[in-house]
């Protein structure tokens, strides 16, 4: 500090305070200010020259900024510099902007201007946003600490100096004064009534600001500092005992909101739903309580898609004896070859979901795009229902009119003995779910010899066939399988996929009960068709007399296992008695 003519000087702010909504100043967040000229005002008062009281020259140091001040000789100067030597004013408040925060840390802002304040703020630090206007429009905040103004009164250079090193911090002094980070709870317990109760009106006055702000989110004018003011008149302040009792009362009346409610004429309550505010969702857009999904998505990209819907399939069975080569003797006739060819063929069908909307409905809702969100329902639904058809069957009866047409598209479960082999396993009544896991992996196993897809294929199946097959124990208790991981290499598939609609599948086979246990199959093998008109397709249309908006999303399509013997089928039946 070259010029010792300084007026006053203190602390502008200090590093590592933690302010009252959380943020903190960081070691050099106003190092670009080291050796700044700002000008010294009184109260953040920027709409006159008469409020420039002088200026400040900026210091930065290890501990924070440090100021020094330099009053002008305006009437307003030399008031301000006469109040300050006789200690009517004591305290520095600080307003910065253009601040960079990591998490709740400053770490980087612009001090603007210092200004002496008739308060302070408490032991720590406030952070509160104004409003400037002039030169710098935007957002910035007031920062001030309760620090005491060094005054100089030096004749010389020497004698500065001494005042300098007084008014810096004794180190010891600052540790001692350290103290552990209270609670809210525990701070406003160790406060006097008085103190309480001064504590309740600034809390009063906040909320008050609160409603004050413009649309713009803040104020026309500077923010006022709350320890500047009278408590407001007709302002209320809800005493100890008057809370003793409101919480007393809670535990009869069955919540805290409902006791303030009953007490709100006694003690004058107003603005209750600032204390309980109205319940939010988390999410704007009402979230579908559906079926696991997750393997819907699995069966739609793993089968073969063509784009005709008509597929014909052609295969000559060269198994039988008769197509095997055969060797020849001298003299005897050579016999032809005769085989048969198995044909078939698979139609499209269509499959579609239709829903409606009120248009005062799709007006009213302006939290989500309700028409968004319910055409990804729909289409949700609709891959759902194509998944399910393609593994299972949509499960409705013959009869029914929303029956997927199974002839179209063609449920691996159900295929014909040419394109699914099937395995059926006996469960006695009184075998435990450990005797038949075991049953249903030795099957399993056994069944991969009948398959001849493509690749190494996945098993489908239920929650409640691989929970038990986790289960497994062997005699000393130890598991077998310790992950799925392990189920599906002992079963000799790619991955073991969870079907929700697969639980409790059941059909009759002459005349008896088949329960469904698993699939096993590689999707390539399965070809999905669709013509180019059939593709997925969203429509919509609007009912004038209805008042309605109606949506139609369909495809049309076929589907079937394409290549013989390409899946398993693995299914239960009550072990005949007697």
């Amino acid at each position: 500090m070259e010029n010792k003519n300084y007026d006053f000087s203190g602390w502008a702010t200090k590093n590592d305070l933690r302010c009252a909504d959380g943020r903190t100043i960081r070691k050099d967040a106003f190092k670009g200010n080291d050796g700044a000229k700002v000008p010294l005002v009184f109260a953040h008062q920027h709409n006159g020259t008469d409020n420039i009281l002088g200026h400040a020259i900026l210091e930065n140091r290890e501990e924070g900024v440090y100021t020094y001040g330099f009053f002008n000789n305006t009437p307003s100067g030399i008031q301000a510099k006469e109040q300050v030597r006789h200690g009517d004013l004591t305290s520095l408040s600080i307003f910065a902007n253009h601040l960079k925060e990591v998490g709740a840390d400053v770490i980087h802002g612009v001090i603007r201007e210092v200004s002496l304040v008739l308060a302070g703020a408490n032991p720590g630090a406030f952070i509160d946003v104004v409003m400037m206007h002039g030169e710098d429009t935007s957002d910035g905040y007031i920062i001030g600490y309760d620090e005491e103004i060094a005054i100089s009164h030096a004749e010389s250079e020497k004698e500065e100096d001494a005042k300098l090193e007084d008014a810096k911090p004794d180190p010891k002094e600052e540790k001692d004064s350290e103290v552990k980070e209270l609670t809210i709870q525990e701070i406003i317990d160790t406060m006097t009534e008085d103190q309480k109760n001064a504590c309740y009106s600034l809390v009063g006055l906040a909320l008050e600001d609160a409603d004050n702000k413009g649309e713009d989110g803040g104020d026309d004018n500077m923010k006022h500092n709350l320890f500047e003011n009278e408590k407001p008149a007709g302002d209320v302040t809800l005493s100890h005992d008057a809370m003793d009792v409101i919480i007393k009362d809670a535990k009869r009346l069955g919540s805290l909101k409902e006791s303030f409610l009953e007490h709100a004429d006694t003690y004058g309550i107003n603005d209750i739903d600032y204390l309980f505010p109205d319940a939010r969702t988390l999410n704007a857009a009402p979230e579908f309580v559906s079926r696991r999904m997750g393997w819907v998505q699995k069966v739609m990209d793993g089968t073969h898609h063509t784009p005709f819907s008509r597929i014909k399939s052609i295969f000559a069975d060269i198994t039988e004896d008769e197509a095997r080569a055969k060797g020849y003797i001298k003299g005897n006739l050579k016999k032809e070859e005769v085989f048969s060819l198995l044909k078939r063929t698979t139609t499209p069908t269509t499959i579609y979901k239709k829903q409606k909307l009120d248009r005062d409905d799709i007006v009213d809702i302006t939290d989500f795009d309700v028409v968004a969100w319910l055409k990804t329902e729909m289409r949700m639904m609709l891959d759902e229902e194509i998944a399910r058809a393609i593994l299972v069957g949509d499960g409705r009866l013959a009869s029914s009119d929303d029956k997927v047409n199974e002839t179209n598209i063609r449920p691996i479960w159900k295929e014909d003995a040419l394109y699914a082999v099937n395995t059926v396993i006996e469960f006695g009544a009184a075998e435990t779910d450990d005797v038949k896991a075991r049953k249903f992996i030795r099957e399993a196993i056994k069944a991969r010899k009948a398959y001849k897809g493509s690749g190494n294929p996945a098993l489908y199946t239920t929650e409640d066939i691989i929970t038990d097959c986790l289960l497994i124990e062997d005699t000393t208790g130890r598991r077998l399988y310790n992950t799925i991981s392990d189920v599906a290499t002992a079963i000799r598939v790619s991955e073991i996929i969870t079907v929700e609609p697969m639980e409790n599948s059941t059909r009759v086979v002459a005349a008896k009960t088949h329960t469904l246990l698993g699939i096993i199959v590689n999707l390539v093998d399965y070809n999905v068709g669709a013509d180019k008109g059939g593709a997925v397709s969203m429509f919509d249309d609007f009912d004038i007399d209805y008042n309605q908006q109606k949506y139609l999303i369909e495809t049309r399509c076929s589907g079937a296992l394409v290549k013989p013997f390409s899946a398993l089928v693995i299914e239960s039946t009550p072990a005949v008695v007697g």
